[in-house]
This record gives C-alpha cells, structure tokens and sequence, in this order.
C-alpha cells in the first residue's frame, strides 16, 4: 500500500471516529443540559450532578479530534460544534432572565439555603467558548503553517 493511500484510509478512519464523538458529544450535551436545567429549575430538589468536569473531557476530546481531521487534510469541515457553543450561550442567558424575572427565586433553595447552580452554569458555558477559541486557534495556525510560501 503506498503512503498516499494510508494517509486517504487514514483520514477515512479519523473521520468516521469524529462522527461517532460528535453523536457521544452531542448526547452527553444534552444529558448534561437536561440535568442541569432541571436541578435549576427544581431548585435544589435533586443533588447536584456535577457533569461539568466530565463534560468538558468529552467536548475537549471531539473538539481536538475534530481539529486533528482538519490537519490531515479533510476537505469537508462540518460546523456542527458551533452549535453547543451557541446553545450554552442561550440558554445560560434565559437563565439569568428568568432569574431576574422571578425576583431571584432561583439563587436559593425552597429552604432558603444559597445555590450555585447559575454559577456552574455560568462557568461551564465560559469554559465550552474557551474551548471553541482554543479549537479556533488552532484552525487559524493550520491555515498559516500550511499556506504556501511565496
């Protein structure tokens, strides 16, 4: 088998691997969002889930994967990761609306004890745009380092 014909099954292999994580990555999203949102909601009636460490492991791996299948050279570059960005941003935003709608009845629980669930969300949705830059950086090294010289 030659070198170009590896590095084409290659990119065949990497690209169906970043599929299936952005399948993984958008159910562990939306378990993630579901569980959170209840927890707000509830005000504190459920413990909470703390998901956001393991979240962002898998949202950090399909991210890096995905930049990896743009380095080898995947012509097709599916956007579709932009998408939990935006959702994260929307949502945390309705949260602080409602919130401040609802005169703060959120920030504390039905037994007046403080919660940080707006925080977490806060926190989580900054760390999920970090990661979209990071990836985004990286797309405009690829760019840079792979331009042809004049």
């Amino acid at each position: 088998m030659t070198n170009k014909n590896q590095i084409r099954k290659l990119k065949g292999v990497e690209s169906q691997i970043n599929k299936h994580l952005h399948f993984i990555c958008s159910i562990v999203t939306i378990i993630t969002m579901a569980v959170m949102l209840t927890e707000f909601l509830s005000r504190g009636a459920f413990a909470p889930a703390n998901m956001g460490l393991f979240y962002l492991g898998v949202l950090f791996i399909y991210s890096l994967h995905k930049e990896l299948v743009r380095w080898l050279g995947q012509k097709k570059a599916e956007r579709q990761g932009e998408y939990f960005v935006y959702v994260w941003i929307f949502l945390t935003a309705l949260l602080y609306v409602i919130n401040f709608f609802s005169n703060g009845y959120f920030r504390h629980s039905a037994t007046g004890e403080s919660l940080g669930i707006l925080k977490d969300f806060s926190v989580l949705t900054i760390e999920v745009l970090a990661i979209f830059i990071f990836t985004r950086c990286l797309k405009v090294l690829k760019i840079t380092v792979m331009r042809p010289r004049k």
